[in-house]
């Protein structure tokens, strides 16, 4: 359903929502493709956020919410409704907790929180994007993930607000309740913390930086690792026996092995390019579609079904798709 003048003058009528129409998603997005949005809605004000919300409910407009965009595929012909960006980043300080907004730019938590000596977030230095993004898919590194710190988790569906603890926000591997449940809305976290020392935090995160950019630079336009590492539990007999056993950490395989078995580093269509170095990086070399990109990732999953027998699962989503992938 396009969305009509009358209802894009509608939304500008909004106090503190920023309305572009005809945005280009390639802006707003790490890999740097997609095509437009009929209508970008973009506040920091979580008033304008959840009247726009409220909006696009009572016009019975498809949308779509995205934070930093550094996981996100959107289509080349981009989407044609509505998109919502919140870009709340307020971040308070209450003893050992900090009370953040979703928009808040993850790095700068981690950089706030060290400073302050807070332990808990170090390892996650270089993880692009925002705090509701890292939220909404349990990101982590390093054998932590953003669940050990939430306590509490604030969010929306445009008609009230609610607050999950921790444990109603159902956790897992890089999962969430808010990834089923896409019209929730996060729009600010509380973070616990313990005490530690700033310097050998910021020692910790400086080094981990060192190694992450050195596999994805900060000008890379990629998302990172492309696919989830597996459950070793969840995997075959016959294939956990193939897995060498210096490769399982806390339960767990890269996904980058399986890949690498199936001859996926080095492959590339168009701009689109699996790293030489790292399978499960994919990179957009300049110029790129997402029709290509698409294209190399279900190469790559269909690679691993026909020689292992089980699908790989994406940790990106998909914006603007109409076919057989897991749309956003």
């Amino acid at each position: 359903m396009p969305v009509a003048q009358a209802a894009a003058n509608r939304f500008a009528a909004i106090s503190d929502l920023t309305v572009i129409e005809n945005a280009s998603l390639a802006a707003y997005t790490r890999f740097g493709i997609g095509g437009p949005a009929a209508l970008l809605c973009d506040t920091d004000s979580e008033t304008a956020f959840i009247a726009a919300l409220h909006l696009a409910e009572t016009l019975a407009l498809p949308r779509v919410v995205i934070g930093g965009g550094t996981n996100l595929v959107v289509s080349d012909a981009g989407f044609d409704s509505l998109v919502l960006r919140f870009t709340g980043r307020r971040i308070s300080l209450d003893g050992k907790l900090l009370r953040v907004g979703a928009g808040a730019v993850l790095q700068d938590v981690v950089d706030h929180s060290i400073g302050l000596g807070l332990k808990g977030l170090q390892t996650m230095t270089g993880i692009p994007g925002f705090l509701g993004a890292a939220i909404y898919g349990n990101a982590g590194a390093y054998g932590h993930s953003i669940q050990e710190i939430i306590t509490e988790v604030r969010f929306t569906n445009g008609a009230q607000i609610d607050v999950f603890t921790n444990k109603q926000c159902r956790f897992q591997y890089r999962e969430s309740i808010f990834k089923s449940r896409k019209e929730w809305i996060i729009l600010s976290a509380t973070l616990r913390f313990e005490p530690g020392d700033s310097g050998e935090l910021r020692r910790t995160a400086d080094e981990i930086r060192a190694i992450r950019d050195a596999k994805y630079p900060p000008s890379m336009r990629c998302a990172g690792s492309i696919f989830k590492n597996l459950l070793v539990a969840d995997l075959p007999a016959g294939v956990r026996a193939e897995i060498p056993s210096k490769l399982i950490r806390e339960g767990k395989v890269p996904s980058a092995w399986f890949l690498e078995q199936v001859g996926g580093k080095g492959i590339r269509r168009g701009n689109i390019q699996v790293a030489d170095y790292h399978a499960n990086l994919i990179y957009n070399d300049g110029g790129g579609t997402a029709a290509d990109l698409v294209a190399v990732i279900q190469e790559l999953k269909q690679r691993v079904q026909n020689r292992f027998g089980f699908e790989l699962e994406e940790e990106v989503q998909y914006v603007g798709f109409d076919y057989a992938v897991t749309p956003e």
